[in-house]
């Protein structure tokens, strides 16, 4: 086994995930007004409108691939795309909003596993220095008193917990399929197997289809900033990306939600929220620049992508 080759894109996937940070802007107004079904379901409807002239080369993808590949795709469009996001959502309805922040910190622990298991990257010693300083950043920022965080209730937490475990998932698979089939065809087929799901998922809790035209423009921006242009930037930088690397890369995205909600928003961050966040950054930039630089810190399954 060897390092992984290529041109190093640590970077990009922390760009692509940072974008996610910007979801508040466009999801909190419509979150007064719609329940968060109706939220996702036009959310993925939008998008694969937008991207029906490349479904059928996907769709012709989609049949070239082995079962195995097959299989990552639909937990990655039914499962990390618009179940994750129902489950977490309705994690939060459920029960306190601390727990759902707890246990969604597992999340690269999960996709660390998961990428040992299913893609075979072995951490080095030098990961974990990037790593555990990364995921504590993570915790002080999440928290007000990282020193008193309780799980509330068991219904919000297994909620919670199912959500991480899907977008961990969806980390790995990603990168799995990712080696075989173009990143412009894994994002059009996430959203393209997301949106019956998403449809499932709205009719189960009958939430309303028709949304008002007042939420068009913001249903838009939702759709095209933190869904299409950084899930297209995702998977471009996920194919010389490991998992393990990636999910790290993904903490750009709580950063870029707390700068959001302090500047624009008028949230107000605590002292240990202010150290957690230099930390993530300070820590996402630093991996980047080192696997660019020096020795890379994960030794990975270094099958070629050959496709853009």
């Amino acid at each position: 086994m060897g390092a992984v080759r290529g041109r190093d894109r640590t970077w990009l996937v922390a760009l692509a995930t940072a974008m996610w940070g910007t979801d508040a802007l466009w999801r909190m107004p419509l979150a007064t007004t719609l329940p968060s079904a109706s939220v996702v379901f036009w959310e993925h409807l939008i998008i694969v409108a937008l991207l029906s002239p490349l479904l059928p080369r996907a769709w012709r993808a989609l049949r070239a691939c082995g079962v195995r590949e097959r299989l990552a795709l639909v937990v990655i469009g039914g499962g990390s795309s618009a179940l994750a996001t129902s489950l977490f959502t309705a994690a939060f309805q459920a029960g306190d909003p601390v727990t759902p922040l707890v246990l969604q910190k597992l999340q690269p622990i999960f996709a660390a596993l998961a990428a040992f298991a299913l893609l075979r990257e072995r951490p080095r010693g030098r990961y974990f220095a990037f790593a555990v300083p990364a995921l504590v950043g993570a915790w002080l920022l999440a928290f007000p008193d990282p020193l008193d965080v309780r799980v509330a209730q068991l219904a919000p937490a297994l909620l919670a917990l199912g959500a991480a475990v899907l977008w961990a998932a969806g980390t790995v698979l990603g990168r799995m399929v990712s080696r075989t089939v173009p990143s412009q065809d894994v994002t059009t087929l996430r959203f393209a197997i997301g949106l019956p799901t998403a449809a499932v998922i709205l009719l189960l809790r009958g939430d309303p289809v028709a949304v008002g035209w007042d939420n068009a423009f913001g249903l838009v921006l939702l759709a095209l900033i933190p869904g299409l242009i950084a899930l297209r930037l995702y998977y471009l930088g996920l194919r010389t990306t490991p998992a393990a690397r990636a999910t790290l890369a993904e903490l750009s995205f709580p950063a870029t939600a707390a700068i959001i909600g302090v500047f624009v928003l008028g949230a107000e961050l605590t002292a240990t929220q202010w150290i957690g966040f230099a930390a993530v950054i300070t820590m996402v930039a630093a991996l980047g620049w080192h696997e660019r630089t020096t020795r890379t810190a994960l030794v990975d399954d270094p099958t070629p992508a050959t496709r853009t």
